[in-house]
C-alpha cells in the first residue's frame, strides 16, 4: 500500500486488503506522532472499537501503539458509540480518542475514527497533519509498539467502562421524570451496532417498556450496511406497527446517527425530526440564539426557528462545521439531513443515542404521536418534502455544472430562481422557498442532488429538471 486518505471521519479500509494489523500500527503511530506535536500526548487518551469482526483485536493493537510511546490509554472493555468516547475526551481532559470502527459503511470495512480533544470531529488539519506522518511510515520508517502484557502489566494501558458516565452524562439532558411518566412501550433497532446496552438501558431505568431487535454480535450486519434508512429499519417499521409500541428507536453502527418509526410503522425522514426537536426543545427549555444546520439540511428548521425567535447558522456539508460552532456556543443544536444531531452543553460530535432520548422526551411529554406532530407542525408553518438522488459524476456533468454556478438559469421546473448559494456546491433558491442543490461527493465520483418542495409532485419536478441541467448535451 503506498497511500492512506485519512479525513475528518478517520480512516476507512476493506478488512484483510488494506485495513490490516499493520496498517492499524502506522496509523496509530501517525496520530501519536502528531499529538506529540502538539504537546498533549501525556494526556493520554481512549480507545473504544464497535461489533465488526475483529474490531476488540484491532482496539489491543493500537493501545499497544500509543503504549509504546509513553501513553497511557483507558482501553474500553465493551463496544463503544463515538459519541460516547467523545464524552469521555472531554471528561478526562485526554489529548484524544480512537473507535475502531467503520460506522454506517458496509460489513467488509473496518475504520479508525479519532477524537481529537476538542471532542468533536477532526478539524481538516489536523487531519492532514496525521496522513503526511503516515506517508513514511508506509514507506519503511520504523513503528514501534509495547506488547499487551507488558502494556497492560505496567499500567499503561487500562480496562475501562465507558457506559455508565455516560448514561448518568445523558440525563442531565433528558426528562426522565417525564419518560417514567408516560410507560412507554419502545422497539429499538440497535442494527447490530454499538447502542445496545445504552439507549435500551438509559430508556429501561427510565421506566419504558423495551424490546430490542438485531442486539446480538453480526459483523456482516444481517447483510446490510448499519445506517437507519427506510429500508435497513424495516423489520422495525412491522414490529412497532404489529406490537402497538409507541415509537421505535434505531442507530448506526457506532450509533452516531439516528433513525426513527412512529407509532403507525412509518419511517420519519431524519429532516422531519430535526425540525420537530427544534420546536419542542425551544419551547420545553425556552432557548434563545441560533440553531445550525449543513446547507443540504431542510429549511423547516429555518422556518420553525423563526417561529421561536431564533437565528440559523447555514454551514458546509460535515458535521465538523456544526461542531465548531457548538464548541464555541454560538449555537443551541446542530443538525444535518444524514440524522446527525448533537446540542450545546453535550458533545459536539453527532449522537444518536441522544438524538433518540430526545425524541423519547417529546412523545412523552406532549403524549402525541409523530405523525400528529407533524401535522401540527406543518400547519403552523407549511409542509416540505425533501429527497436526494446520487448520479455517477461524468465529465460532461462537471463542466455542466460549473456553467449552473457561472451562469444559473433564470427559472427551474417553471418557478423563478431568488438566489444562487455557493457556500458547499451550487444551491438554487426558488422565490416559492423552494430549492434545488447540487454537491459533488468527497470520497467517490458522485453528484449529489438534494431537493426540497412543498409537496411530492413539485418535488419530483423539481429533481427532474435539476438533473436535465447536469444531462443536457451529454
Amino acid at each position: 500500500m503506498r497511500h492512506m486518505t485519512f479525513g475528518t471521519s478517520g480512516w476507512r479500509a476493506v478488512l484483510g486488503e488494506n485495513f490490516t494489523y499493520q496498517n492499524v500500527r502506522i496509523v496509530s503511530q501517525a496520530i501519536a506522532h502528531v499529538l506529540r506535536q502538539q504537546k498533549i500526548d501525556q494526556r493520554g487518551l481512549i480507545i473504544g472499537y464497535d461489533s465488526r469482526f475483529l474490531s476488540e483485536r484491532f482496539a489491543r493493537v493500537a493501545a499497544e501503539v500509543f503504549a509504546g510511546h509513553g501513553m497511557s490509554v483507558m482501553l474500553c472493555d465493551r463496544k463503544t458509540p463515538t459519541p460516547t468516547i467523545s464524552y469521555h475526551v472531554l471528561q478526562h481532559n485526554l489529548a484524544g480518542g480512537l473507535n475502531i470502527s467503520a460506522s454506517h459503511h458496509p460489513p467488509e470495512y473496518n475504520g479508525i475514527k479519532f477524537t481529537p480533544e476538542s471532542g468533536g470531529p477532526v478539524l481538516p488539519e489536523t487531519a492532514q497533519a496525521i496522513e503526511q506522518r503516515i506517508f513514511p511510515l508506509l514507506h519503511g520508517e520504523h513503528v514501534k509498539w509495547l506488547p499487551w502484557e507488558k502494556a497492560e502489566k505496567r499500567g499503561i494501558v487500562q480496562l475501562f467502562d465507558p457506559c455508565p458516565e455516560y448514561l448518568a452524562a445523558l440525563e442531565k439532558h433528558i426528562d426522565v421524570n417525564a419518560i417514567h411518566k408516560a410507560k412507554l412501550r419502545v422497539i429499538m433497532d440497535p442494527l447490530y451496532g454499538t447502542a445496545h446496552g445504552y439507549l435500551d438501558d438509559f430508556l429501561r431505568n427510565a421506566g419504558a417498556k423495551m424490546a430490542v431487535l438485531h442486539y446480538w454480535r453480526d459483523p456482516y450486519f444481517g447483510g446490510v450496511c448499519p445506517e437507519p434508512t427506510r429500508k435497513t429499519t424495516a423489520e422495525l417499521q412491522e414490529t412497532v406497527k404489529t406490537k402497538g409500541a409507541h415509537l421505535g428507536l434505531a442507530t448506526d453502527g457506532d450509533a452516531d446517527r439516528f433513525g426513527i418509526v412512529g407509532q403507525d410503522g412509518s419511517f420519519i425522514d431524519p429532516n422531519i425530526v430535526l425540525a420537530l426537536l427544534v420546536d419542542y426543545l425551544a419551547t420545553t427549555r425556552q432557548w434563545t440564539g441560533s440553531v445550525g444546520r449543513s446547507v443540504a439540511t431542510t429549511h423547516l428548521i429555518d422556518r420553525v426557528a423563526h417561529k421561536h425567535g431564533l437565528g440559523v447558522r447555514e454551514t458546509p456539508v460535515g458535521f465538523t462545521h456544526l461542531a465548531d460552532l457548538l464548541v464555541k456556543g454560538e449555537i443551541r443544536m446542530g443538525g444535518d439531513e444524514r440524522a446527525g444531531l448533537s446540542i450545546h452543553g453535550h458533545v459536539p460530535e453527532k449522537d444518536g443515542i441522544l438524538a433518540c432520548l430526545l425524541v423519547t422526551e417529546m412523545i412523552a411529554r406532549t403524549k402525541k404521536t409523530l405523525h400528529e406532530l407533524t401535522e401540527a407542525l406543518f400547519d403552523r408553518v407549511g409542509a416540505v418534502v425533501s429527497n436526494r438522488a446520487d448520479l455517477v459524476l461524468t465529465e460532461s456533468m462537471r463542466e455542466n455544472l460549473l456553467k449552473v454556478q457561472e451562469s444559473p438559469p433564470s427559472a427551474l421546473a417553471g418557478k423563478s430562481i431568488q438566489q444562487v448559494n455557493t457556500l458547499d456546491g451550487c444551491k438554487l433558491l426558488l422565490k416559492d422557498g423552494s430549492w434545488l442543490l447540487f454537491r459533488l461527493a468527497g470520497s467517490e465520483p458522485l453528484v449529489r442532488c438534494y431537493a426540497e418542495a412543498a409537496t411530492r409532485q413539485e418535488l419530483e419536478a423539481l429533481m427532474a429538471a435539476g438533473q436535465q441541467l447536469l444531462l443536457r448535451n451529454s
